[in-house]
């Protein structure tokens, strides 16, 4: 019988964490990365502290979704943000213009929004059960699809470096420890 105490009291233990919902089993710090768009229109970059939270950063990039789909079949993806404000009042993702650079070549201007619209709301509504994973999501009418109203997505946990106030460096994580998938890099700069 006093065998039995303490695989009792492990148990008792572990139904008292499950009981708690709010309480993280784990603390990991790790920050949400969700690349989205229709298959035939530009990419959205959302930065969030969890899944479930609203996205702290969100841009449209000047880059289209094939694009982007075809430079993930490569295995590397390095995307570049740089602001050049003369204010350093601002924190780094506060910044509204940002010059967008993709593996290395210049691609445009982007500017950061201070609010979701509809459908990116939308989007980030159904995908808050996700943590980690790719696909396509059907168009919100419900109706017939066609392949440039299907809405792709990529979503996964990065490790957030901060440099300096004026730079910052997202790192894709793996779930398996193996990079078995494409290496995705993201960085913000603010230049002087």
């Amino acid at each position: 019988m006093f065998k039995l105490l303490p695989m009792l009291s492990t148990g008792c233990k572990m139904v008292a964490l499950l009981g708690r919902p709010n309480k993280a089993m784990l603390t990991d710090r790790a920050t949400t990365v969700t690349l989205f768009g229709p298959r035939r229109g530009r990419i959205c970059l959302a930065i969030q502290e969890d899944p479930r939270s609203a996205p702290y950063f969100l841009i449209e990039l000047p880059i289209l979704t094939t694009s982007l789909h075809k430079e993930m079949a490569s295995g590397q993806v390095k995307l570049a943000l740089e602001s050049e404000t003369k204010t350093h009042k601002k924190k780094l993702v506060e910044e509204y213009v940002w010059i967008v650079y993709f593996n290395g070549r210049k691609s445009g201007f982007a500017v950061r929004r201070k609010s979701s619209s509809e459908d990116e709301k939308q989007v980030m509504k159904v995908l808050r059960g996700v943590s980690m994973g790719a696909g396509v999501l059907p168009e919100r009418g419900g109706g017939e699809e066609k392949d440039g109203d299907q809405l792709t997505y990529m979503r996964a946990r990065f490790e957030r470096v901060v440099g300096s106030k004026d730079s910052e460096a997202l790192y894709m994580i793996s779930p398996d420890g193996a990079m078995t998938g494409p290496e995705i890099s993201i960085f913000l700069v603010r230049v002087k």
